[in-house]
């Protein structure tokens, strides 16, 4: 049985060991809430940078900016590439129409999109980009409503968009399936060996 200068002894150690897990256990959660603190303020500023983005039409200025997108995200060929910015040159009363998607006055991507030829109520989405910087922020799904409300208010019946089953589309076809776009036809080897055409659609008269 322990004395009382021994029971007094066992009584500081075990107060001084409980004292040491607490400042322990305030230095931990200390840094848990200062890392906390640090993935709240990135996503605030991504916030603040989705919500500060401007929707306009296409300028002249926009050809340098759009064609460097085009190029940083590695998912286009040189050819396709060119086609892009050759829609991007035709005159407007050809019929193509543009959203660029602007962040603190820079360029961040941009669509392109017309009413099909020879069709009532159809429209292609013929090309959608986003800066790979910018990218994760939800600037594509900005820019595919901006489509869909301009083709709605048009009273369109139907937004077509074709794309490519080659592992460089992946991201692009998972996105399109996000967006809850129906993938309604497939054509095998439609633009190479091995790479299909994908044909995703949005229906607006059902």
């Amino acid at each position: 049985m322990p004395t009382p200068s021994e029971g007094s002894s066992t009584t500081r150690s075990a107060e001084q060991a409980r004292s040491r897990e607490e400042r322990e256990l305030g230095a931990v959660n200390a840094v848990r809430l200062r890392e906390l603190g640090a993935v709240n303020a990135v996503r605030l500023r991504e916030l603040g940078a989705v919500n500060a983005v401007r929707l306009r039409d296409l300028a002249p200025s926009d050809r340098a900016p759009i064609e460097r997108i085009l190029r940083a995200t590695a998912a286009f060929t040189d050819a396709e590439v060119l086609v892009a910015l050759e829609l991007v040159d035709e005159r407007p009363e050809v019929g193509y129409r543009f959203v660029v998607a602007e962040v603190d006055g820079s360029v961040a991507g941009y669509a392109c999109f017309g009413e099909t030829p020879c069709t009532v109520g159809t429209y292609d989405l013929y090309w959608i980009a986003v800066d790979p910087a910018r990218q994760n922020l939800g600037l594509g799904r900005k820019l595919l409503d901006a489509v869909e409300s301009a083709v709605r208010a048009d009273r369109g019946r139907l937004l077509v968009i074709e794309t490519a089953s080659k592992p460089a589309y992946a991201a692009t076809r998972a996105f399109y399936e996000r967006c809850g776009l129906e993938l309604a036809a497939r054509i095998d080897d439609f633009y190479a060996r091995g790479d299909d055409k994908l044909v995703y659609c949005r229906r607006y008269d059902t």
